[in-house]
């Protein structure tokens, strides 16, 4: 019999606070040009990194360094969770949830460390998508753990419908992909391509011929973040832009779907979905921000970490929405397929 254990879903939830801080760290990495500022690794300045002086400690070096740091903490508390899972919680699958994500940590951990020891920027793209997949994924250990999801048999639930499920889970891939352009945007330090918002140099779509660009490098303000640009730059940075607008108007349409349609004001999804629209438009304000600000680091992270948020927001949405459904009872299967999806989706 599967029961709450208050101590196991308390622990994932540190487990996943911590991860989403590390998120911010990173972003603070990168935001200050600081991802090679510690070039050793898995010592730092030959070192071994816990036991690092901390006249070291300065510039950029205190935040690549204390991200290692934290880095280690969060596989620390990963390895931790995956053998509490394995020994105390009863569902197999949970078990193998667990060793999934022990087993993504340290993939995590040694991209990071190539990224350092083969200088290969391109890394930092593949990093900072397991780490929001790593985040996702917590996040889901600490639902399955949760008051809710193991009492939620014993209550009566609303199913969700099919379209509009359907919706957010489509809006949250869409993040996911959004996440990947600003990864790459980010490790190209091409995050100033275009130095004016809303507009693209005074253009709803700017040009990007050889003599344009030529333009842009030379007569980019001194100080101006990043190196000079390029059109594939430049036209990655209006995609960015493009797909941010493509989710906010499917998030304004999830939540005014929920609210009209499909679920009513009062019901928790509903408040969820206003939550992710608040996001969103945090969200593009801070990216318009980053601009304003020629790439504040501070500005630059909170669009990283809220960024995160919306994705994570999305993902439990979509989660808890399939759960409640299916516990209804509603979910367009044979009655008699219908006990053995249980088994896929977890009790």
């Amino acid at each position: 019999m599967n029961n709450f254990r208050p101590a196991l879903f308390w622990f994932a939830v540190l487990n996943a606070v911590a991860t989403f801080l590390l998120i911010g760290l990173g972003g603070l990495v990168t935001s200050h040009e600081a991802g090679m500022s510690v070039p050793d690794w898995p010592t730092s300045y030959g070192y071994n990194m816990f036991a690092l002086p901390i006249r070291f400690w300065t510039g950029g070096a205190f935040f690549e360094h204390t991200h290692r740091l934290l880095a280690s903490a969060v596989g620390f508390l990963t390895t931790i969770l995956a053998v509490w899972l394995w020994l105390k919680d009863p569902r197999k699958w949970m078990h193998w949830l667990g060793i999934a994500a022990f087993l993504l940590v340290v993939v995590q951990g040694i991209l990071g460390g190539l990224r350092v020891d083969l200088r290969m920027a391109s890394l930092g793209i593949f990093h900072g998508a397991i780490a929001q997949t790593f985040l996702v994924l917590v996040c889901f250990i600490a639902m399955f753990t949760s008051r809710w999801w193991i009492n939620s048999e014993k209550e009566k639930q609303i199913a969700v419908p099919r379209g509009l499920r359907s919706h957010v889970l489509w809006v949250t891939i869409l993040i996911f992909i959004q996440l990947l352009i600003a990864a790459t945007i980010r490790h190209q330090h091409a995050g100033l391509a275009i130095t004016d918002f809303p507009l693209a140099y005074g253009k709803l779509w700017p040009d990007t011929s050889p003599e344009a660009i030529a333009h842009y490098n030379a007569t980019r303000l001194p100080g101006t973040i990043g190196n000079p640009i390029t059109a594939f730059q430049v036209d990655l940075q209006m995609v960015h832009r493009f797909v941010a607008y493509t989710i906010f108007l499917g998030v304004v349409a999830a939540a005014m779907l929920a609210r009209k349609k499909k679920l009513g004001g009062g019901d928790p999804l509903t408040r969820l979905a206003f939550a992710w629209l608040a996001l969103l438009t945090l969200q593009i304000v801070l990216g318009a921000a980053t601009i304003w600000t020629n790439k504040a680091a501070d500005v630059a992270t909170l669009h990283v970490m809220v960024g995160a948020l919306a994705l994570l927001t999305g993902s439990l949405w979509c989660l808890v929405a399939v759960r409640r459904t299916r516990l209804a009872g509603n979910e367009p299967l044979m009655a008699g397929k219908l006990s053995r999806s249980s088994q896929i989706l977890p009790a």
